[in-house]
């Protein structure tokens, strides 16, 4: 529970999936008043026996402020129905686009502040939401007003990171860092349906790190596209340029500077890469130890334990099967000048490391 008084003592929720009952959740655990919205008579209910709060009615108290967590396509209706019904009260939205949206509704007088929580799960529903979400995630607001100012400190006393920035400057870098990659992962997993059955005997971590979104929910991911086509399709272009002079030079590798092509097409990548935040925003990148481990209760633990008695501290971690074996891997990301001491000190304890480490 937090001891300092919250921006908002009683708070609206306008849609009761995901976002909206993890926002709910978080608000719960703050004693703010919660009441609930939705469209869907059994989602509400299951949001309400879930304590996410209460299902509004006609003799529930306006709010201070109402949370618009609806699909992105009816999102500037319902933001504009919820500023003429409670007039009195700061509207957000958490939807995935921003300038439409904020284009849609009219609220000359500040009331209504557009925002996105980069949190999100390959799940749906109140079931799947989680009072920690947004802890440590990054959360858009759209705007630097009076009214802002609650928000940005109910979105603080969420866990969230405030970060600043105009709706086109939103939709233009979620463009690239969510809705491209998006959109690539669920072709690669297309081509996955043509495949050899027997082929996904070979599946690796590779592969299933590229298409782990592609499992999100189509329905809501064609709204988000539609709402944001243009920037979408410029980042699929580019990426599609990228790719086909690849393929190009792939086709007739013995060309001068096809082979040229191909690894500065690969090193591309591998910078792009280092430009993205690792623990604590910082750029930097690790080495990586893989290590194998037996398929059998106790292993993960026990290996978890091993790093930490050897004093090293574990920057990130990924598990990966083995189709038809007994084994697992495990990669480990430390820092660089941990790497030798923890591999030293694993072998003399007698765990097997991969000799692809890195």
């Amino acid at each position: 529970m937090t001891t300092a008084p919250h921006p908002f003592s009683r708070v609206r929720i306008i849609g009761t999936g995901l976002l909206g009952t993890s926002v709910a959740l978080g608000l719960r655990e703050q004693s703010v008043e919660v009441d609930l919205e939705d469209s869907s008579p059994s989602r509400l209910r299951l949001a309400e026996d879930y304590g996410a709060g209460k299902s509004a009615d006609a003799s529930t108290p306006a709010p201070d402020l109402v949370v618009v967590a609806t699909p992105p396509d009816v999102t500037a209706s319902v933001v504009t129905d919820a500023l003429s019904r409670f007039p009195d009260a700061v509207v957000i939205d958490v939807a995935s686009v921003k300038k439409n949206i904020a284009s849609a509704v009219s609220s000359g007088d500040g009331r209504f502040i557009p925002t996105h929580p980069m949190a999100g799960r390959e799940r749906g529903g109140p079931t799947a939401a989680r009072v920690d979400l947004f802890t440590g995630r990054p959360w858009v607001v759209c705007a630097d007003s009076a009214e802002s100012r609650g928000v940005r400190a109910l979105v603080e006393s969420l866990g969230a990171v405030v970060v600043q920035m105009s709706p086109e400057e939103h939709d233009r870098a979620v463009a690239l860092l969510s809705h491209a990659p998006q959109a690539i992962s669920s072709a690669v997993a297309a081509e996955l349906g043509d495949a050899e059955a027997s082929w996904m005997n070979l599946a690796g971590q590779g592969v299933r790190d590229v298409t782990r979104i592609a499992g999100s929910d189509p329905e809501l991911w064609a709204q988000i596209f539609e709402g944001n086509s243009d920037f979408v399709a410029d980042r699929i272009e580019s990426i599609s340029r990228r790719l086909d002079a690849l393929s190009a030079a792939l086709r007739d590798v013995e060309n001068p500077g096809a082979r040229t092509a191909v690894h500065e097409a690969l090193q591309a990548g591998k910078d792009g890469v280092s430009s993205l935040p690792g623990k604590h925003g910082s750029a930097e990148r690790y080495s990586t130890l893989i290590v194998v481990i037996d398929d059998r209760p106790g292993q993960l633990a026990a290996l978890l334990t091993a790093v930490g008695e050897l004093g090293v501290n574990l920057e990130d971690m990924s598990l990966e099967h083995s189709p038809g074996a007994p084994v697992g891997f495990v990669e480990l990301s430390v820092a660089h000048d941990s790497a030798d001491a923890l591999r030293e000190g694993l072998e003399a304890q007698g765990w097997r490391i991969s000799g692809d480490s890195g």
